[in-house]
């Protein structure tokens, strides 16, 4: 792969060509920063996860410098940093068996660049290459800009390329925005019950987040357990953890359909069932 920005590289965990791990890919997570593939897309790792026939490809768009060093990393500097976070990510693709994983290693605010084309023909590249046919990225909700525009930019890249070469499925999954606001229908439950151990280890490698006073790894496997068990107030829990996504595969199927009505859609849906309640009860 020749990525548009100096630094970007690819690493496969069990070592196999780069050509073979990209052209295996059937799962792929595109995500902002390291971290955010292993919290949002459990559900892709989980399928693929020692199995043969299906492989998850990551993408990091940035290189994840602006987050906090805490205390154990405050004499590091800024390209040590980066360095270590480039690591903690391979560790967690040798964990979760990812086919690969690329960090295309921009900077946060090229990624809220909504003129930044490099991003967008580095994604188009990939997903050319690995043809995966469901992706998990950001949702439309999600309140961290760099989020944000990471969700829009891969909407964007897939848009650019041909019905034939898009994928078949795309998801916008929780990280700094839960979604069990939205209402039943709207809804993607991903479930994510199996190998609690491997869900809980792919956020643990993640020392530089949690040691800077962030506990994620408690707060994103708490949120799943919380999902299934608030998912219904009338029936037993049918799932031990679930992820919840919104289905944007509507916008990469049909590119006329403006992406801030598309959102608004969410919403207005929540509003009018939300208001309809408070009238029943009053």
């Amino acid at each position: 792969m020749d990525f548009k920005k100096a630094g970007s590289e690819i690493f496969i965990p069990d070592g196999k060509d780069a050509a073979e791990a990209i052209e295996r890919t059937t799962h792929m997570a595109i995500a902002a920063h390291q971290d955010d593939i292993e919290i949002m897309a459990y559900q892709g790792i989980a399928e693929c996860f020692c199995n043969n026939s299906k492989w998850l490809t990551g993408v990091v768009v940035t290189n994840g410098a602006g987050s906090s060093k805490g205390e154990f990393y405050s004499s590091f500097s800024d390209e040590e940093f980066i360095n270590i976070r480039k690591l903690e990510q391979k560790k967690a693709a040798f964990v979760g068996e990812y086919s690969s994983v690329a960090m295309l290693n921009y900077s946060s605010r090229e990624a809220k660049d909504p003129y930044n084309k490099d991003i967008l023909k580095d994604l188009k590249s990939i997903i050319l290459k690995a043809k995966p046919e469901i992706i998990y990225t950001h949702n439309l909700f999600d309140k961290h800009q760099t989020h944000l525009s990471v969700a829009v930019k891969v909407i964007n890249a897939i848009r650019e390329l041909s019905p034939s070469e898009r994928p078949k499925e795309l998801y916008g999954c929780e990280v700094w925005r839960s979604l069990d606001w939205l209402v039943s229908q709207d809804r993607i439950i991903f479930d994510v019950s199996e190998n609690p151990n491997i869900a809980a280890a792919l956020i643990e490698v993640y020392n530089s987040q949690i040691s800077g006073n962030k506990e994620y790894h408690k707060a994103a496997i708490g949120r799943r357990c919380a999902n299934a068990t608030f998912y219904s107030s009338q029936e037993s829990d049918s799932l031990a953890n679930s992820i919840l996504g919104m289905d944007l595969t509507p916008l990469i199927e049909n590119v006329d359909i403006d992406i801030i009505s598309y959102a608004r859609g969410f919403i207005e849906r929540f509003n009018l069932e939300a208001v309809n309640a408070i009238k029943n009860a009053l």
